[in-house]
Parts: structure tokens; C-alpha cells; sequence
């Protein structure tokens, strides 16, 4: 048996089942392996970074701090931003409750206008901010109103008021022109040009700003902060207003040179139309002036306000407001002023009647003022040309030497004036009214005009011979005739003719030198006049004006005359004038004969005396001639039966002339400007007398044929008398 106490030996099967388990560990131990080496793959993929941050701790913290400021940023920049908007909401909030209604902003002058009409009634000079009328986006011409659109801001019907596309373009112009990021393009749209324009919100108030130009000054700033505030106020005003209303405001407050604010009245300025009626050509040149009002206003120059405008024509045909037909209709027909406008005559004169007016209704205005005036444009441009003519031909290149004329009519309204050489202007210094200077000879006709009215003839005698006076308090004074040339006993007609300095002072002395100056004073010279003897030779100083109203006095008749161009004033829209007619005929200064014996006398001047120069073919004409002392003053005044016309020529600085008299260039600019003011007009006779030709000679025949010799020297003393006259 099997009990022997020996141990039995294993089973196979334990065997078996032992081995078993033993060879499936191969695979496990195999997987295992392979765990093994890939974690020693991944170990080994991590160990070089570990590596790395062990190596660069500077990096790591470098990097760790740029995830934290950059979280930060973040946090803080969107945190920032709803602040910020916040902050612009308050803005735009507080901005529209201050905005007033539309009809408050399209006239935003801080002072009224004033319009002059001529004498038929047609505009041709504006004073003051020319505000033509409000027009709306709705009735404007569409050619005008697409042409600031395609010039200003082709976006604007798209953005919210502001365009930072557009502030992006710019800023990249102005770096790549050299200037500063916010110099020269803005990129500003109309909604914050309009905001400029309403200077954002802030009036005008005299007590704070030190004129209106300061204020449009700081209205203008361009800093930074100032483009912010723009364009918050921007925003309000679209949130306020719809496009076409900011588009409305912005077309009546625009600055468009020549005085003119707003595009209705730069169109009545330069085209004499409304800009409802305005042509493609037209609004081209209209929408240009707003990047420089005065460098491409066309009055100033035609030619370069055109070439802008073709600029405007090639926007508006890109953007799709004009056909290719329509754009090459309006570059071959450029616009042009209106005939006003081109001619911009009487600047002179304009600003004389300005100043003769209260300054409460014309320079200091806040109303809208018209001015009816005496000017005439066709009288104005013969006056004109006929001074550049002169100038042209008979004066040598580079001079300078100045001019004035003054035309009117003989009841003292003025006609025409010209204040110096350059005509085109307003505000300038005015020769033929605040320049005081010595009359010279052009005085005499009043030394002429007392004696005549004290009852002496034309065909009275005085001494032509040296003389001294002896004048108290300044020793003796010696008058002497031009060229030392005297003439024995003359008629008064041949002293004037001739212009006799010591013919002229012994009528004036023999008169009394107070009658002499009482008759001048009353005809309208009101300078001082001088006390002693000179005053015959026109030492004292006067203006062309008075000289020139002096003159028509004699012309109509011997009345007093105050020289005038106001005939009526009143406020816009008003039928009844505030201010009427101030000047014209006065009081009677001497007789109506001794006025015609004057005219006669002053007629002979011209056609056999020192103003032959002035003679006009076919028509009547007296004057007189002036030259002062050292020539540095020069003067011709004389008229016809219709028109007295002053010429004045000499340096601003006293320089003396060269080679001029009264008789020459003066002269010559009076009858230059007579012949082209009377064209066209019929001749019509001096007011004055026409003297009897001289009765011939009696001869004297053989005493067998005289029948009675007492009866022929009675004759002979008649006929005596009347050719001899007396001898004064």
C-alpha cells in the first residue's frame, strides 16, 4: 500500500498548471517592459523641460509675468472700455440736452450784413457776414449738395458721426507728407465740421472773448483733446438731428470767403443766383472754396477757383453724381462770376458811404442792412480804365506814384471813386477822401469866385507884375508866376487862364481875405483854411472830395453842395428806410451871373489855358489846374454840363514829381476818364455866358470927311470903355 510514510511526489498537473502561469508571465513581463520603456519615452520627453525652467528661471519668470500682465490687460482694457463708454454716453447725453432746435443753428453770424445797391438798384458790394438765407439739404441744388458730400465726407450718409476709416487715411497722408499724425488732413467728417462750426456749443460773448476774431480762432483749435470733444459733440448731434438736418446746418454756417457765410449767399456773392439754381460747374467751384475759402475765392482768382473745381468735377464723377457727359460739359465750361461780381467795382466807394453812415446800422450791425446808393457802375469802370491807361502808357514802369478821381454830379452825388491805384480792393487806405493835401491852383476859382459875386466882370483888369508883401510876424513873402513870367495889366479871364500867382493874390487881397474864405468855406472846403496871402495859391490842405464838391457848386449854379452816396437805408425786409438822403444842394454862395461869368472864365482854362490837355472834342468843358509847391502834388477838377470829376496824383510819402503839372498827367486822366463817362450821351452847353466878340476898330479916316468930331470922340470913348474895361 501506499502508506509507507514516504511523501508522495507532486502531481503532473500541478506541474502542468504551474508551467502555465509561468509562461503566460512572458507576455506580462513583455508589457511590462514595453509600460516601462514608455514611461522611460515620456520621462525622457519631460526631463528637457524640466531641464529648461531648471537652466532658465529668468525666462520662466519673464514668461509668467507677461501671462499675468497680459491677463491684467485684458481685464483691465474691457473694464476700461465700459468705462470709457460709459463716460462718452454721459458726454453725448449732456451735449444733445444742450443742442436748441434746427431753426436756432442755421445762422450762427455774431453780426448782421449790409448790401449796397447803385443807383438802378443792383447789388455791387457787400459789408459784414452775407447771410443769403437758410436752404436745406432738401431744396439746395443736388448738384451742390452731392459736390460737398463727394468733396467732405463720401461717407456720410453711412457713419455715426465719426469715421475712424477716414482719421486712419488721413493720419496716413499727413505721416507720409512729413507732418505730425493730427497736422494738416483731419479726416473729419461734415458731422464734426459742423460741430467745429457751432464752435461746440459755445457763443459768442464779447464780454469774454476780446473780438470776434479770438473767437473764431479758439473755435478752430486742432489739439488733441479738442478733436475728442468733436467728436463726442458729433455724436450727439447725430443722435440729435437726422443727416439731412446736420447737412442743412452745416450748408448755411460754412465760411466761403468774400464775407459770405453759407452757400446761399456765396451764391447770390459770386453768380448772382440762389444755390438752388446753381449748375454742376457752379457747385464744383462753390464746394471747393471749403477747404480755403480765400486762396480759391474767384474773386481773388478766377483761374485757380476753376482748376478746384475741376478737382470736385472728377470726385463727383467717380462717386457716381455726374455722368461721364455731364463731367466733360462742366470742365468745358468752367464758371464764372457774375457780372457784380467780376467787376468788384467800388470798393473805394463802398467803404466812404459805410463810414458816412451811423456804425450802429453799418460796421457794428446785427441786423441785415440794405444801402440804396448814387454809385454807377459804368461811371466807375471809365474811371478805371482810364486811370490804367494813363498808367500804362504815359508813366514809367515800377513807379510809385498814386492817383484818385472822384466823379459826380453837380448836385454832389457821387458817381464814381477811385482811391488809388489798386482798385480791386475794400478797407484800403482812400486817396480821394482821407488823404489831406495841398489844393495848389484848383483854389483860385474862389478868389475869382468872391470878386465876381462883389460885382466885378470876367472882363475886369488886374496887375500881373513881381509883388512883396510884408507879413507881420513873418517878414515879406514874394509870390512868383510859374516859369518868373509876368504879363502887365490882364483881364481876370486871362489871370485864371493863365494861372497868374500874383495876379491872383492881388485880387484876393484886394477882395479881403476873410470874404475869400468865407466863400470857399461855404462851398464846401471846410479844412482850415490859411490866414494870410497864400491862401490865394491853395496852401492849405483839403480833400479831392471837397475840392470835387467845391466845383459842383459852380457847376449848378453857385449853390453849396455836400458830396453824398447814401439815398436810403433800411433793414432787411422793412418797406421803410431808417435813414434818408444826407447831402446834395445847399444854400446859394454866390449869384447865379457871377456862376456863369466862373464857368466862362474856367472854360478858357481849357481851351487856351494850362488845361488845354483836358480838351474833349465836341463837348464843352472848364477845369482848372493845381501844382504845389516842389510838385508834390499835382491836380486837375473840372465838368462838363453833366458830370465834375477831380483828379488827384502824387507819393504818398511827399515825394515831388517828376516832370508833372496839374496841366499833364491829371490832365490827361480827367479827359481819359470824361471822354469814356460821356460816351454815348448827347453835348449839352456849359451853364455859362457867352461874351460878345470884340466890335472892330473904328478906323480913323481924313478930317475932310468927319462931319462931327465931337460926336466921334464920344464914340470913341464909348467903344473905350467897353474894350478897356477898368484896370484893378
Amino acid at each position: 500500500m501506499s502508506s509507507s510514510g514516504k511523501k508522495r511526489p507532486p502531481l503532473v498537473a500541478d506541474k502542468r498548471y504551474s508551467a502555465r502561469p509561468a509562461a503566460k508571465k512572458k507576455p506580462a513581463k513583455k508589457k511590462a517592459t514595453g509600460g516601462k520603456s514608455a514611461a522611460r519615452k515620456t520621462a525622457a520627453r519631460r526631463k528637457p523641460a524640466k531641464r529648461t525652467a531648471r537652466r532658465n528661471p529668468i525666462l520662466a519668470a519673464f514668461l509668467g509675468l507677461f501671462r499675468w500682465l497680459f491677463r491684467l490687460t485684458w481685464r483691465l482694457a474691457w473694464r476700461g472700455a465700459i468705462v470709457v463708454a460709459i463716460l462718452i454716453g454721459i458726454a453725448v447725453a449732456y451735449d444733445y440736452s444742450t443742442l436748441p432746435p434746427l431753426s436756432k443753428l442755421v445762422d450762427g453770424r455774431t453780426r448782421g450784413s449790409v448790401t449796397l445797391l447803385d443807383r438802378d438798384g443792383n447789388v455791387f458790394a457787400w459789408r459784414g457776414d452775407q447771410f443769403g438765407g437758410v436752404i436745406t439739404a432738401d431744396t439746395v441744388s443736388p448738384y451742390l449738395k452731392n459736390a460737398v458730400i463727394a468733396t467732405e465726407d463720401k461717407r456720410f450718409y453711412r457713419h455715426f458721426g465719426i469715421s475712424p476709416r477716414g482719421i486712419a487715411s488721413a493720419i496716413k497722408i499727413n505721416l507720409r507728407n512729413g507732418r505730425g499724425p493730427l497736422s494738416g488732413n483731419g479726416g473729419s467728417t461734415i458731422s464734426q465740421q459742423t460741430a467745429k462750426l457751432l464752435c461746440l456749443g459755445v457763443p459768442y460773448d464779447p464780454k469774454t472773448w476780446k473780438s470776434e476774431k479770438a473767437y473764431e480762432a479758439d473755435c478752430r483749435k486742432g489739439s488733441l483733446w479738442r478733436k475728442v470733444k468733436e467728436a463726442v459733440y458729433a455724436l450727439a448731434l447725430e443722435a440729435k438731428y437726422t443727416k439731412n438736418d446736420i447737412l442743412t446746418i452745416y450748408l448755411n454756417r460754412a465760411f466761403l470767403g468774400s464775407g459770405a457765410r453759407g452757400f446761399e449767399a456765396a451764391s447770390q456773392r459770386y453768380f448772382g443766383k440762389s444755390a438752388k439754381d446753381v449748375t454742376p460747374a457752379e457747385a464744383a467751384m462753390l464746394a471747393g472754396l471749403l477747404k480755403a475759402p480765400t486762396r480759391y475765392a474767384p474773386t481773388n482768382n478766377l483761374a485757380r477757383s476753376q482748376d478746384r473745381a475741376r478737382v470736385i468735377i472728377g470726385l463727383m464723377e467717380d462717386q457716381g453724381y455726374l455722368t461721364s457727359a455731364e463731367a466733360a460739359q462742366a470742365k468745358e465750361n468752367p464758371a464764372v462770376l457774375s457780372a457784380a461780381a467780376a467787376a468788384r467795382a467800388g470798393g473805394y466807394f463802398a467803404d466812404w458811404v459805410m463810414g458816412e453812415a451811423p456804425d450802429f446800422l453799418t460796421r457794428d450791425t446785427t441786423e441785415d442792412v440794405t444801402i440804396r446808393t448814387t454809385f454807377d457802375p459804368r461811371i466807375q469802370k471809365a474811371a478805371e480804365d482810364a486811370l490804367k491807361y494813363i498808367f500804362d502808357t504815359k508813366v514809367s514802369k515800377g513807379s510809385k506814384a498814386q492817383a484818385a478821381i472822384i466823379v459826380m454830379s453837380a448836385d454832389g452825388a457821387v458817381r464814381a471813386m477811385v482811391g488809388g491805384r489798386q482798385t480791386k480792393v475794400s478797407g484800403a487806405f482812400n486817396r480821394a477822401t482821407q488823404a489831406s493835401r495841398q489844393p495848389g491852383s484848383t483854389f483860385k476859382p474862389f478868389v475869382y469866385a468872391t470878386a465876381l459875386d462883389m460885382g466885378y466882370t470876367y472882363n475886369d483888369r488886374v496887375e500881373d507884375a513881381p509883388l512883396t508883401i510884408n507879413i507881420p510876424g513873418s517878414g515879406p513873402w514874394t509870390p512868383k508866376n510859374y516859369g518868373n513870367k509876368y504879363y502887365g495889366t490882364v483881364t481876370l479871364t486871362e489871370a485864371l487862364k493863365r494861372s497868374l500867382n500874383t495876379a491872383t493874390v492881388r485880387v484876393a487881397m484886394a477882395m479881403g481875405l476873410d470874404n475869400v474864405r468865407k466863400v470857399a468855406a461855404d462851398f464846401g472846403i471846410e479844412s482850415d483854411l490859411a490866414a494870410g496871402p497864400a491862401l490865394a495859391l491853395g496852401v492849405s490842405e483839403s480833400t479831392l472830395i471837397e475840392m470835387t464838391g467845391a466845383y459842383a457848386g459852380i457847376l449848378n449854379g453857385g449853390r453849396s453842395v455836400v458830396p453824398y452816396g447814401l439815398t436810403g437805408l433800411r433793414l432787411q425786409g422793412d418797406r421803410d428806410d431808417l435813414i434818408g438822403q444826407e447831402g446834395g444842394m445847399g444854400e446859394r454862395v454866390i449869384s447865379e451871373g457871377a456862376a456863369r461869368q466862373l464857368v466862362y472864365m474856367m472854360n478858357q482854362v481849357i481851351e487856351g489855358g494850362t488845361g488845354r490837355r483836358a480838351r474833349l472834342k465836341g463837348w464843352q468843358a472848364a477845369g482848372k489846374t493845381g501844382t504845389t509847391q516842389a510838385a508834390r502834388d499835382a491836380w486837375f477838377i473840372g465838368f462838363t454840363a453833366d458830370y465834375v470829376t477831380g483828379v488827384w496824383m502824387g507819393y504818398d510819402d511827399n515825394t515831388p514829381l517828376k516832370g508833372v503839372t496839374g496841366g499833364g498827367l491829371p490832365a490827361g486822366i480827367w479827359r481819359e476818364t470824361m471822354q469814356r463817362v460821356q460816351e454815348g450821351l448827347p453835348p449839352r452847353p456849359l451853364p455859362m455866358i457867352t461874351p460878345e466878340p470884340p466890335k472892330p476898330v473904328v478906323q480913323e479916316q481924313p478930317r475932310r470927311q468927319r462931319r462931327n468930331d465931337t460926336a466921334e470922340r464920344v464914340l470913341l470913348d464909348v467903344l473905350g470903355n467897353i474894350l478897356g474895361g477898368r484896370n484893378r
